[in-house]
C-alpha cells in the first residue's frame, strides 16, 4: 500500500519546504513540493521533517543485547533500532581471540534483519596498539602477521579497525582492502607520518576521531592531524559531548566538512537502556546516564543515540540540521560505497525517518515498511 510523508524534506544534498514523498512497493516512487498526490495513507505535516534512515557504522550493542552474543542478540539490535531513526548498521566487535572474533563476525553476518538492515561486520580489533586500548583488552590484540591477516579477511567483515603504526600494518591494509574491507586506523598510537603511510596504504576511515589515538601537538599533529588534513578520509565522531568536547566537533567539522565526518554512536548495550551496569571483556562498566566508563574512569562506548547525536550536533554553530543529517545518512553511506542508501530519491529503497517539530523520532521505514511508530503518532 502506498504511503505519503509530507514535512520538510531533507534529501540531504538539498531542502524542500513544504515537501512530500511518496512511498511505493518499498521505494522512494515520487519526491515533490507544494501539492501532494492523492494518497489515503499520510503521516506527517506542515512542521514535520524527513530525511533519509540514519546509518550507523559502530554498534557494539542497544537494548541489553551485545553484538558478541550471537546472531539473535544482533536481530533484536536491529529491532530495536529504528527507534532512533537507525535504518542501517554495523553490529561491531571489539577486541577478542582471534577464533572467537571470526565466529561472531560470521554469526553477526547471519543475523536476522528484524528492522535496521545489517551491511556487515565491523571489527575493531584485533590489531590494535596496546597503548592506547582504551576499554579494549590489551593483552589480546595481535600484530597483523600475514596468517592472521588472512584469517580476517576470509571473514569478511566489511569494516576493520586497526593500528597503522604495527610492524605489517601496510600489507595488511592492502590485503583488507583487496577484500573488500573498508580499513580504518584507530586505537593507534601513530605519528603523524605514520598516520599519512596508513593512508597511502589504503586506509579511508578513522574510528571514533580524537579517541584513542595519538592527539594533535602543534610539533606533532598525530594521527588526530593526519585525518583532519587528509581529503580522501572520513572520520568517525562521537558526537555525544562526552567523547569530544562540542568545541571539538566545531573543529572536526568545519575542517572536513559534513560529506568526510560520519556520526558514530559506538553504541554498547547500555545505551537505549536505563542507566545500570554490564560486563565487558570481563571487566563492570557502568552507566550513568550520560556516559559508561569502567572503574578507573575510562570511557567504553556510548550511550547516546543516533537521533540524539544528531540533534545535538545541529545545534553547533554553523551546522544546522541538514548538515547534522548528512553526516548521519549520506557520509557513512558514502564511506560504504551504499550508493543507494542515506539520500531520499525517487527509485531508491524507502529507507526514511519522520522526525516531528520536537526533532523526536515520530515514524521509521525500512524498505518501505514501517519498522517504528511513536505511539502518540497518528
Amino acid at each position: 500500500m502506498a504511503l505519503l510523508l509530507q514535512g520538510r524534506v531533507l534529501t540531504p544534498q538539498q531542502e524542500l519546504a513544504d515537501g512530500w514523498v511518496l512511498v511505493d512497493n518499498g521505494i522512494v516512487a515520487e519526491v515533490g513540493q507544494g501539492a501532494p498526490p492523492a494518497c489515503r495513507e499520510r503521516a506527517g505535516g506542515p512542521d514535520h521533517i524527513l530525511t533519509p534512515g540514519f546509518i550507523d557504522l559502530q554498534v557494539n550493542g542497544f537494548a541489553g543485547h551485545d553484538v558478541a552474543q550471537g546472531a539473535e542478540a544482533v536481530a533484536e539490535i536491529s529491532r530495536h533500532l529504528p527507534r532512533t531513526g537507525v535504518t542501517a548498521f554495523l553490529p561491531t566487535l571489539i577486541t577478542a581471540p582471534l577464533d572467537e572474533m571470526i565466529a561472531a563476525c560470521e554469526a553477526a553476518r547471519r543475523a536476522p534483519t528484524r528492522g535496521a538492515r545489517v551491511l556487515g561486520v565491523h571489527l575493531e580489533g584485533p590489531f590494535l596498539n596496546p597503548a592506547r586500548a582504551g576499554a579494549h583488552d590489551p593483552s589480546l590484540m595481535l600484530i597483523p602477521s600475514r596468517t592472521a591477516v588472512r584469517r580476517v579477511a576470509a571473514a569478511r567483515p566489511r569494516l576493520v579497525t586497526l593500528a597503522p603504526e604495527l610492524p605489517g600494518a601496510g600489507e595488511a591494509i592492502r590485503e583488507l582492502t583487496g577484500h573488500g574491507a573498508l580499513v580504518a586506523a584507530g586505537h593507534s598510537a601513530a605519528s603523524y607520518e605514520e598516520g599519512k603511510a596508513g593512508i597511502a596504504a589504503g586506509v579511508r576511515f578513522a574510528t571514533h576521531l580524537f579517541n584513542a589515538m595519538t592527539a594533535w601537538q602543534h610539533r606533532e599533529p598525530g594521527l588526530v592531524g593526519a585525518v583532519l588534513t587528509d581529503p580522501v578520509v572520513t572520520a568517525g565522531l562521537i558526537a555525544d559531548g562526552v567523547h569530544v568536547h562540542p568545541a571539538g566537533l566545531e573543529i572536526a567539522i568545519r575542517l572536513r566538512g559534513p560529506e568526510r565526518i560520519a556520526l558514530t554512536t559506538d553504541a554498547i548495550a547500555l545505551a537505549g537502556a536505563p542507566a545500570g551496569c554490564q560486563v565487558l571483556n570481563g571487566r563492570e562498566v557502568r552507566s550513568d546516564g550520560r556516559a559508561a566508563r569502567l572503574r578507573d574512569g575510562t570511557l567504553a562506548g556510548g550511550i547516546e543515540t543516533m537521533d540524539r547525536l544528531v540533534r545535538l550536533v545541529a545545534g553547533l554553530p554553523g551546522v544546522g540540521l541538514r548538515r547534522a543529517v548528512e553526516m548521519a545518512t549520506l557520509s557513512p553511506a558514502r564511506a560504504l560505497g551504499e550508493v543507494d542508501l542515506g539520500r531520499i530519491a525517487t527509485g531508491l529503497p524507502a529507507d526514511l525517518a519522520l522526525l516531528g517539530p520536537d526533532l523526536q523520532i515520530e515514524l521509521t521505514l525500512v524498505g518501505g515498511e514501517v519498522v517504528f511508530r511513536k505511539e502518540s503518532h497518528r
